[in-house]
């Protein structure tokens, strides 16, 4: 059991027999009445998220979430193919529960799986990924008008933007939250 006085972000509880993750928290203790605690939760299942007021000293139950590396095979279709490095087992999770990250990946990448009694809940890709440019326009001197960006697909088959200087060839190094180009690698 935990107290919403030992909140921390990133805690995983049980609420209504769903899975929340603890986004955002703040203790309030206003001058008249009882303390409470003003929550963002984000349900594991869907990613949804609500804001919820509890009472101070009010329990739940803490879900333990297991961490293993899992690593990227393959894609067919819509299904991403990834392999558990410790026990060798295969498993099949949709390209909608990796995200916008989806279009990053490559073969042989590790990422990593949470678990909660033995379901996987999500899969986490790693921050930032190292990929080639397989094709991009050469980037005209002095042409901002496009804030100095130019598009650039990815050899995942993904298309980001990319400063002027990015050419055909170039390794780059992308944010999987965001999407966005972070430096030249």
């Amino acid at each position: 059991m935990i107290s919403t006085n030992e909140f921390k972000g990133g805690s995983t509880i049980v609420m209504d027999g769903q899975l929340w993750v603890i986004v955002e928290f703040q203790h309030v203790k206003p001058g008249k009445g009882g303390a409470f605690v003003r929550t963002k939760l984000r349900r594991l299942r869907d990613d949804s998220v609500i804001e919820r007021t509890f009472k101070a000293g009010e329990k739940f139950e803490e879900a333990y979430i297991e961490k293993r590396t899992l690593q990227y095979l393959y894609r067919t279709a819509d299904t991403f193919h990834l392999m558990d490095t410790k026990t060798y087992e295969e498993v099949q999770i949709p390209a909608k529960a990796i995200g916008e990250a989806a279009g990053f990946l490559k073969e042989n990448m590790e990422l990593e799986g949470q678990f909660h009694e033995s379901q996987m809940i999500a899969v986490q890709p790693p921050m930032f990924v190292d990929v080639h440019i397989e094709s991009t326009e050469p980037g005209i001197r002095g042409d901002t008008s496009k804030g100095g960006m130019k598009p650039a697909t990815l050899e995942t088959g993904a298309t980001i933007q990319v400063p002027l200087f990015i050419n055909t060839g170039d390794f780059i190094r992308v944010d999987t939250r965001t999407g966005s180009y972070v430096s030249r690698v």
